[in-house]
């Protein structure tokens, strides 16, 4: 019996080499067919028995001998290739070439040539580097390349993804704390309604007028007085009894109308009730502490938290 992983691995090379093996054949056959039937030039064509316009036929006349031999030269290319270069399954070809092997090398020769450079930074304070122009743009070449599909390539962030300009921190702008936010990630951890033990559409829309109440001037003040109530009972322990936050569990602060998923009536009632689970992935281990220090000197260069 196989172990699982090694029986699904040889299926997909099984998988590989009888099509495209049984495809090389097959076209052999296929063209020695089409070119079998070679005509004499005494000899008469015959027609395929179709007739355009009374005057136009079709003749049942073979392939032209070069255009098949360049089918031929094709099939012949191809099969060379695959002996060659690792076009089947785990067979790695006679040049021993590999994209797994090329990849380490290029990784590697990548390392050689700027490990040094991120190695001279990575001792230095992040907030020394970030007077630094060329540091900072050794950090801005790093986001550029991991962080702009979730923060833009401007870093002011979309929906979820949080604004990285500004000065609302959601684990703390401090430059040791950025650095742990990208070496180890971050997992939200805001959980719905109904884990929370609100069972109520009152219950809810008067969370919500609360909170509304904390940062804008329009709100339900009847509703807001109860939601005030239910906050304090359930939602403090995250954001504290005045709302503001805290930043030990990445709760925000819900007094600064600043919003990760949108600050409108009904964008508060989608959070409480279906809950946060927004992930921020650890960077730490693929790009190594040296390039993280680098990333989050440009990072905190962006924001206007500084001491």
């Amino acid at each position: 019996m196989f172990e699982s992983g090694v029986f699904t691995s040889q299926f997909w090379e099984w998988f590989i080499i009888v099509p495209t093996v049984g495809g090389i054949i097959a076209c052999f056959a296929l063209i020695w067919w089409l070119g079998g039937d070679t005509k004499s030039e005494d000899e008469k064509v015959e027609t395929m028995g179709h007739v355009w316009d009374e005057s136009l036929e079709e003749y049942n006349n073979p392939l032209p001998r070069w255009w098949l031999n360049m089918f031929y030269l094709t099939l012949f290319f191809g099969i060379i290739y695959l002996i060659l270069y690792p076009g089947l399954g785990s067979f790695a070809g006679i040049l021993g070439w590999d994209e797994v092997k090329q990849y380490e090398q290029e990784m590697e020769a990548a390392e050689n040539r700027y490990g040094p450079i991120y190695a001279k930074y990575s001792k230095e304070p992040i907030p020394d580097l970030a007077q630094n122009p060329d540091a900072v743009k050794l950090g801005h070449r790093l986001y550029m390349t991991y962080c702009t599909v979730c923060h833009g390539s401007d870093a002011g962030g979309v929906k979820g993804y949080p604004n990285l300009r500004d000065d609302d921190w959601l684990y703390g702008g401090d430059p040791s704390l950025i650095k742990i936010t990208i070496m180890g990630g971050r997992q939200g951890m805001m959980p719905t309604a109904m884990q929370n033990g609100l069972t109520t559409d009152v219950d809810i829309n008067n969370v919500v007028q609360y909170i509304l109440s904390l940062s804008v001037n329009e709100y339900d003040k009847t509703a807001a007085a109860e939601g005030q109530k239910t906050f304090q009972r359930v939602c403090f322990a995250c954001h504290g009894m005045d709302g503001k936050g805290m930043q030990a569990l990445g709760a925000p602060n819900l007094t600064d109308n600043i919003w990760l998923y949108g600050g409108s009536e009904a964008s508060i009632k989608e959070t409480i009730t279906n809950g946060r689970q927004g992930r921020m992935p650890a960077h730490g281990e693929f790009l190594g502490e040296a390039k993280v220090h680098l990333l989050a000197t440009y990072i905190y260069g962006l924001s206007a938290d500084k001491p």
